[in-house]
């Protein structure tokens, strides 16, 4: 099953897609891992544009991913995640493989935003946290795990955060009319376990 996971940030479209792709047996790919992994000749476009702050052009992105899916994992499907982002990567993903279902978690903007201010994570190990939804740390300034210093990322201001909901409402939705006739919309603003089983029942 080739599945593409859509959502507004804060939505939780990536735990979801890592959570439903170990349930399916299917690989998770999203843009980020694609760019990191990326090898040779092709690594060195993606760096030059990441380092400049440069997003990558999607012509670059659709040559990686058509190889990463190529790969033998991905024989039984895949799940999208980070991309299409817009109308002109709809078009191009259309040109190397066909999509079964689009995944889409609807979330508002005020619980987006409510959600992406309350987003820390260790200094020391990593571990991440949500300071108003689950999972929470116990003590709001040290880690569970190893009891670093619980930080919150430059870009999870409010500011920030609505640029990113305008961005994702300009120029991310509009591709779900591409796919209404495939889409299955799930409600976001529920705990992980109720998304999850949402999104398999929906599946099967």
């Amino acid at each position: 099953m080739k599945l593409i996971f859509i959502g507004p940030q804060g939505s939780g479209k990536g735990t979801q897609a890592e959570i439903i792709s170990e349930e399916l047996g299917i690989p998770h790919i999203s843009t980020g891992d694609l760019f990191r992994e990326a090898e040779g000749e092709v690594k060195g476009q993606v760096d030059l544009y990441m380092q400049s702050g440069k997003l990558v052009p999607d012509e670059l992105t659709l040559k990686i991913l058509k190889q990463r899916i190529s790969q033998p994992d991905c024989k039984k499907g895949f799940i999208l995640d980070g991309f299409p982002r817009n109308i002109n990567q709809v078009n191009l993903l259309k040109t190397i493989t066909e999509i079964d279902k689009v995944i889409e978690i609807t979330l508002s903007d005020f619980e987006a935003l409510k959600r992406l201010e309350g987003r820390v994570s260790c200094e020391k190990c990593k571990e991440g946290y949500n300071l108003f939804t689950e999972p929470k740390p116990k003590n709001p300034l040290h880690c569970d795990l190893c009891g670093g210093r619980l930080v919150r990322r430059d870009d999870d201001n409010e500011q920030a955060i609505k640029k990113r909901l305008e961005i994702y409402h300009k120029e991310t939705e509009p591709i779900l009319n591409e796919y209404k006739d495939i889409l299955i919309k799930i409600n976001g603003e529920q705990n992980i376990e109720k998304i999850t089983q949402d999104i398999l029942k929906a599946l099967r």
